[in-house]
């Protein structure tokens, strides 16, 4: 039986059952971070939400990019916001992103 990955909820994609937004992972993945490393980063959603939500998002990309289009300015406010709140957060995601990134070589 299929398990659905993402829902749409309150005007907004999330990974089901949790608080993580879709936006979150899509940024990431397009950012080039990896599944393990996304999942490293929302540690409250499994390897296997990551892959679904990136399975969702390639299989529904123009509406997603779409959606993430009328959200930009309003998501970028929250990212710099969170980044400003949480800054040894954002370096240690840096850090594994410059580590999965090198890892790939």
């Amino acid at each position: 039986m299929a398990r659905e990955y993402v829902e749409l909820r309150d005007g907004g994609y999330y990974i089901a059952g949790s608080r993580v937004s879709l936006d979150s992972i899509v940024y990431e993945f397009l950012s080039g971070s990896s599944p393990e490393a996304i999942q490293q980063a929302f540690s409250t959603v499994s390897l296997e939400d990551v892959y679904g939500a990136i399975a969702f998002y390639l299989a529904n990309r123009s509406k997603v990019d779409e959606y993430l289009a009328q959200g930009g300015p309003e998501y970028e406010q929250m990212r710099l916001a969170a980044r400003e709140k949480n800054p040894l957060l954002y370096r240690k995601l840096e850090e594994a992103r410059r580590s999965a990134q090198l890892q790939k070589k």
